[in-house]
C-alpha cells in the first residue's frame, strides 16, 4: 500500500459535482494546461456511466465495471447501479493501484468522479476510496464544480451551497468550490446580485426574498 512513497507522493484533484457541471471538460482543460506548463499529468475516469469520453484518458474504470452492464445484470436503476459500481471499485482497489503505479513519472493525477450526489452525501464508498488513496501516498484536493446557472435561481444556489458543505465535511479533504460555465451566465438573465456575491458566498440569507415556489397542486 505504500509503494508509491518510495518515489515520493503523488498530488492531484478529486473532481466532483452534479451531473452536467462540466467535470470531464474541466479535467481535459486542466490536463492540457498542466501539460503545456511541462508538468506530467494523468487523467483517471472513475465515472462508470461516462462511456463516451470526449478525449483519451490514462485509466478508465469502465475496464473494471460499467454502469450499463451492472444495471442489466442486477436489474438496477441508474442510482442503484452507480452505488454498486463505486462499492465494487472500492472492493477492487488493487486494480486501481496497479494502474496508478504504471503511470510512473506522472505524479499529478486528475480523478474524474461520478456526479450522483448521494455518493457524497450518504454513501461511504467514495470516502473510503479517497482515504485509501491518501494512505497509498496521494495528496488530493477536492474540486467541487457547480454550474453557474444555479446563480439565476435563489433556491438552487442555496441547495448547491448546502450540498457542497455536506460534501466538504464528509470527504475530509482540502476543498475548493468552482462555478463552471460562467461564460454563459449572462444568458440566464439578470442576477439578483453581481457574480462576486455568488463566488464569495457572502450571506445566503440575502437570497431568501428571491426564492420562487412552484406548487404541484392547488390548496383549498
Amino acid at each position: 500500500m505504500k509503494r508509491s512513497l518510495i518515489h515520493g507522493p503523488r498530488f492531484g484533484q478529486a473532481v466532483i459535482g452534479p451531473p452536467g457541471a462540466g467535470k470531464t471538460t474541466y479535467c481535459h482543460g486542466i490536463a492540457r494546461f498542466l501539460s503545456a506548463r511541462g508538468r506530467p499529468v494523468a487523467v483517471v475516469n472513475l465515472d462508470p456511466a461516462n462511456d463516451k469520453l470526449p478525449f483519451p484518458v490514462d485509466i478508465d474504470v469502465s475496464e473494471l465495471v460499467n454502469l450499463a452492464d451492472v444495471m442489466e445484470t442486477h436489474n438496477l436503476g441508474p442510482n442503484g447501479g452507480l452505488v454498486y459500481c463505486m462499492d465494487y471499485l472500492e472492493q477492487n482497489f488493487d486494480w486501481l493501484l496497479e494502474r496508478l503505479e504504471a503511470l510512473q513519472g506522472r505524479r499529478y493525477v486528475l480523478f474524474d468522479f461520478p456526479g450522483q450526489i448521494e455518493l457524497y452525501t450518504h454513501g461511504e464508498a467514495v470516502q473510503r476510496l479517497l482515504q485509501r488513496l491518501e494512505k497509498w501516498g496521494c495528496r488530493l484536493t477536492a474540486v467541487h464544480l457547480v454550474d453557474a446557472h444555479h446563480c439565476s435561481d435563489a433556491g438552487k444556489f442555496i441547495s448547491a451551497v448546502l450540498i457542497s458543505l455536506t460534501t466538504m465535511v464528509r470527504l475530509e479533504l482540502p476543498h475548493v468550490n468552482v462555478l463552471s460555465k460562467v461564460d454563459l451566465v449572462e444568458s440566464y438573465g439578470r442576477l439578483a446580485f453581481d457574480l462576486n456575491f455568488y463566488t464569495d458566498v457572502v450571506d445566503v440569507q440575502r437570497l431568501l426574498p428571491y426564492r420562487t415556489f412552484h406548487w404541484s397542486h392547488s390548496i383549498p
